[in-house]
């Protein structure tokens, strides 16, 4: 089976539906969602019926704890408070409803799904050898997918040797039939690898392949939106950069 694995889509719904378009065209049967659905961008009510429609599991990130009240805005960045405000006061009662649904970590597959890590599935960020090695520790799934820092990467753990890792960009493929992995596709909707294209990954379940994957898409559209919406200047001209 062929699955499109997207994560941190943070209410940009142009960066959202080119994945998704891509996905459809690259044969992708199923989509899995790793979370952080809302937060920083202007389109939260589009981007959730999006992932309703569209993605057969979506998890929970912790931008979309913050909007829901689960986790307190005081453990935010003022950019990331600010717009996670703005998505309270603006989000309809079906959206808020729907993402107070969600779990932080799941399965499929046989994979293990996570926002953040395996370890915690909420805020640690997976960026060093030594965090990778703690999170394998920590689990019992041999692939797990993780998001959260919006960094396309992967660490994998051979038997008897150190967890290594690295970034990865647009056309590698990863063998994932042997070793223990952590695999991060990037983020859909805010790119901070220096790449601006929406990042996402094909996984194929039978050949045990991922496919790094980038989608050119409307920044300019995706800025005019937060422009209007009178968030921070800062969270538009981010996207361009992929910053």
């Amino acid at each position: 089976m062929l699955v499109a694995i997207c994560t941190d889509i943070h209410g940009n719904r142009h960066a959202f539906e080119a994945v998704i378009a891509a996905a459809e065209t690259a044969g992708a049967e199923e989509m899995w969602c790793l979370g952080d659905l809302v937060g920083y961008g202007a389109e939260p009510d589009a981007c959730v019926a999006l992932a309703d429609e569209r993605c057969s599991i979506v998890l929970a990130g912790n931008h979309d704890l913050a909007v829901t009240g689960a986790l307190s805005l005081e453990d935010f960045s003022r950019g990331a408070a600010l717009a996670a405000r703005w998505t309270q006061d603006t989000i309809s009662k079906d959206t808020m409803a729907w993402l107070s649904e969600l779990e932080a970590a799941g399965e499929s597959q046989g994979y293990g799904l996570f926002h953040a890590s395996p370890r915690d599935p909420i805020w640690e960020y997976v960026l060093s050898g030594l965090t990778a090695e703690l999170c394998f520790d920590s689990t019992d799934f041999r692939v797990s997918f993780i998001g959260h820092s919006h960094v396309a990467l992967s660490f994998t753990r051979m038997e008897g040797e150190p967890a290594t890792g690295t970034t990865r960009r647009e056309g590698t493929e990863l063998d994932i039939s042997a070793s223990e992995w952590l695999i991060n596709p990037g983020s859909t909707g805010q790119p901070r690898d220096g790449d601006p294209r929406a990042a996402w990954l094909l996984l194929d379940t039978e050949q045990q392949t991922v496919s790094y994957r980038r989608s050119e898409y409307d920044i300019a559209g995706a800025q005019a939106a937060i422009r209007a919406a009178r968030l921070p200047d800062s969270l538009a001209e981010r996207l361009q950069y992929g910053q």
